[in-house]
């Protein structure tokens, strides 16, 4: 709380404040006693000297433990010796509910926890002022990416997440029962997106849960994040795509160097704002980095992870952060990708971010013969498509999108070690609680 009436959990009248919050720490020092409360914006000092308060309510607060949530009021007065420039000589108090002890976890205490002990007490966790600040960015960044995608004429939307069929087969999908049929949560919303480029919604945004059953217990893999899919139509090319993702990318980064100074400047980081247009490598080019980096890879070998990697390296050695992988085998890219006609390539791309791939799209096949026809080739069952070649039969025009893994983004923009710092509850193969 840099001004103490910014905060919401504080009244001041007539040099008279009422402070709520948790008990952070107290100090006894005698003759005087301190206690540092702590709310959503920060702390301030409640200062106790023993000879000027009742001595019952000195009692009461001295004795309180860390993490009790109080109500505290009294008289503010100008101070040189803390952070807020003033403190709180208390007339009363109120404890709403007493902390229990000991704390499953510090809250200030400069002791390493486990990734696992902090999720299993996230409560606590997300009490710590720098782990809070994560996800103000993330809602900040959020907010910043409907701005930028309202700006453009995106409408948004919200699909199902329960379907019949995944949108690429039935790899890496959660398989629940709907009544008394197989049904599938969402890996995706790329089948509804596409049906509603045959709407005449030209342009439309999703921001929402997605599931992939991916057996990975990485730092960079989960299996419930939050996707920002994105669909538009009459494109002529996947770089128009592209553009429409370094427009809104930059918006963000942009408008979170400046609206998010305070979380960034408790976390200790600093965005960086590449510069405009991102660079657009080829798969192929990808690949001759990556051998020459110490991999072995042939023509539509997936980069993989340490693939990626090599190619961030490279880029960040030319000051880099950003830049698009695009053309990638067709073969190895779902059905719903163009194929670039007379090459083993296709019409789609990847944003990468420091080695690190946050989006994935393209330019989409809106032909129905063509469409059908890929499906067949991929070993996938037109018939069980037939809702989503429905609306490719009856007019579909050329249209592209892309997809966003919005804690990917967060995680790299932040330097973060783990995405699950991402996450407020994450879900991975051994965590389903809390």
């Amino acid at each position: 709380m840099a001004v103490i009436r910014d905060s919401s959990s504080i009244r001041v009248e007539d040099g008279t404040a009422t402070v709520r919050g948790w008990v952070q720490d107290i100090r006894n020092m005698g003759g005087i006693s301190f206690l540092t409360l702590r709310d959503r914006f920060g702390t301030v000092q409640i200062t106790m000297p023993k000879k000027k308060i009742d001595p019952g309510l000195f009692g009461l607060l001295t004795k309180l433990p860390r993490e009790t949530v109080v109500s505290v009021t009294g008289e503010v007065k100008a101070s040189n010796q803390t952070a807020l420039g003033l403190e709180v000589i208390p007339a009363s108090a109120e404890v709403f509910s007493e902390a229990g002890v000991p704390l499953p976890m510090g809250v200030i205490d400069k002791v390493n926890v486990e990734m696992d002990t902090r999720l299993n007490n996230r409560f606590m966790d997300l009490r710590k002022p720098e782990i809070k600040a994560i996800f103000e960015l993330k809602s900040m960044m959020v907010a910043l990416i409907e701005e930028a995608v309202r700006e453009n004429g995106f409408t948004q939307v919200f699909t199902p997440k329960i379907s019949a069929a995944g949108a690429e087969g039935g790899a890496e999908l959660f398989k629940i029962k709907y009544f008394d049929k197989d049904a599938f949560l969402a890996q995706s919303p790329q089948l509804y997106k596409q049906i509603l480029m045959s709407t005449g919604l030209d342009r439309i945004f999703e921001i929402a849960p997605a599931f992939r059953a991916e057996r990975s217990n990485t730092n960079r893999h989960v299996t419930e994040f939050i996707s920002f899919d994105g669909e538009m139509s009459w494109i002529e090319n996947e770089e128009q795509v592209m553009a429409m993702i370094e427009e809104i990318v930059d918006h963000v980064l942009v408008g979170l160097k400046e609206k998010g100074k305070r979380q960034l400047e408790i976390l200790g980081k600093e965005i960086r704002v590449p510069a405009r247009p991102y660079p657009i490598l080829t798969y192929s080019e990808c690949l001759k980095i990556v051998n020459e980096g110490g991999l072995s890879l042939k023509e539509g070998d997936d980069l993989g992870t340490e693939g990626e990697k090599i190619v961030g390296d490279r880029m960040a050695e030319k000051g880099v952060d950003l830049y698009f992988i695009a053309e990638y085998p067709e073969e190895a890219k779902p059905f719903y990708i163009m194929e670039k006609d007379g090459t083993p390539y296709s019409f789609s791309f990847d944003l990468d971010y420091r080695g690190q791939e946050i989006s994935s799209g393209g330019q989409r096949e809106h032909r129905y013969d063509r469409l059908v026809a890929r499906m067949e080739n991929k070993g996938l069952n037109p018939e069980d498509f037939a809702f989503y070649l429905d609306a490719f039969r009856y007019g579909m025009p050329p249209h592209g999108g892309w997809g966003i893994g919005i804690e990917r983004l967060l995680v790299k923009m932040l330097d973060l070690p783990n995405i699950r710092e991402a996450i407020l509850f994450p879900r991975d193969p051994s965590r389903l609680s809390p």
